[in-house]
């Protein structure tokens, strides 16, 4: 009996003391507090984000049928309707970001508190389904977000991103749909494709395995590099919002001028020159 008793008292010991070690438990953030969250992946919790850093969609130029395209589906998604998950990819620096964030805002302003916008970073992809079990429980709808969202060599993580999307037993909760950007179409480099079709036993169903990622999206929105003229509209458009005192002409030489010392033209590019040439007008951009 006093071997037991010795026993019990010096297990409850080890428990006490295992307590006192443990962290104590994540605070849970309702998602009430805002209408945008950073998912914390190391904490298991979202971090409400007071004032997203976006621009308004009027000021996005040169991809109006994507910008309507990934705006009605946004629209569908917030009223309760069937909707895709979104793929937006192609060229740096053209708004992919922007657009989401955008997106999000402009929904919002039509039904306020309508939609929460979470961003996930790229290297806790793996701990999505843990953010889904967390949002499946909530009646609010949320927009998942992963910017320049990609997989390199021996990288299994999309393995959780496919089963998240459509497969798995549960699947996408009702009230959760998944915006990502990237540069690449299909979320890998292709001589990573290439590698597994040259090496697999059955090299077809390796590459089915890698490429049907970027099919888990029901839409995929492409972003091209701008023509000069859409370039010089971005500028514009920028100049007649922040109102700079600066003549037309002089503005599309300057920009031209930018953009050549640049090499590119592009939404990133028309920002970088305005923020530029309001600094040298001795105006802010509030």
């Amino acid at each position: 009996m006093t071997d037991i008793t010795e026993s019990a008292g010096l297990l409850k010991r080890i428990a006490e003391a295992l307590e006192r070690l443990a962290p104590p438990p994540a605070p849970t953030t309702g998602l009430d507090e805002a209408d945008a969250f950073v998912w914390n992946a190391e904490e298991g919790r979202l971090d409400p984000v007071a004032e997203v850093a976006r621009v308004d969609l009027s000021l996005i130029k040169g991809i109006d049928r994507v910008r309507d395209i990934l705006l009605d589906n946004t629209r569908r998604f917030a009223g309760g309707l069937p909707a895709n998950n979104a793929l937006l990819w192609g060229a740096r620096g053209m708004g992919k970001s922007s657009m989401v964030k955008a997106a999000h805002a402009a929904v919002n302003a039509e039904t306020p508190g309508s939609l929460i916008l979470i961003e996930i970073h790229r290297e806790d992809i793996e701990t999505l389904p843990r953010l889904m079990t967390q949002l499946r429980a909530h009646e609010r709808r949320v927009v998942i977000f992963c910017d320049d969202l990609s997989f390199d060599h021996d990288d299994t993580s999309y393995k959780s991103l496919k089963a998240v999307l459509e497969g798995g037993i549960e699947g996408r909760p009702k009230n959760v749909i998944f915006y990502a950007t990237s540069n690449r179409r299909h979320l890998m480099p292709r001589d990573m494709v290439e590698n597994e079709r040259s090496t697999a036993i059955n090299p077809s169903e390796a590459v089915e395995e890698k490429v049907s990622l970027s099919d888990r999206f029901g839409l995929w929105l492409g972003f091209h590099n701008c023509s000069q003229a859409d370039y010089l509209d971005m500028v514009a458009g920028y100049a007649a919002h922040y109102r700079l005192k600066i003549e037309p002409e002089a503005l599309e030489a300057e920009a031209i001028e930018w953009s050549a010392t640049r090499g590119s033209r592009s939404g990133r590019v028309a920002w970088q020159f305005i923020q530029d040439i309001a600094g040298r007008l001795g105006q802010t951009l509030g």
